[in-house]
């Protein structure tokens, strides 16, 4: 069952532009897939909207960008954790690791 990091961003949003620099590559250095699903798109939003829903029902609280973690996105996912907001490399993947550690 494929592990995987999704990116919910909006394309307006400075910091998830920001954080594309990096996250990415990062989530493939721990060995997640990484799905980039920015909110205009509506197709990929669609796909993956179940997953955001589960964490935000009414999608509160949401930061930009949120980054869920969970096994199996394509199939009958479990949702493992989550990264929000704005962080620099180094921060952003003890974070991810944290999420990784715990499940």
């Amino acid at each position: 069952m494929p592990r995987a990091v999704i990116k919910f961003s909006s394309e307006d949003c400075g910091i998830c532009h920001k954080m594309s620099f990096y996250d990415a590559k990062v989530a493939a250095e721990l060995g997640l897939d990484f799905i980039n699903v920015k909110m205009q798109d509506t197709a990929t939003y669609r796909k993956y909207r179940g997953v955001l829903l589960t964490q935000y029902p009414d999608k509160a609280e949401m930061g930009w960008p949120t980054y869920i973690v969970c096994d199996d996105p394509e199939g009958d996912f479990a949702v493992l954790g989550e990264v929000k907001g704005g962080h620099p490399k180094g921060e952003f993947r003890n974070r991810l690791q944290t999420v990784l550690a715990a499940a």
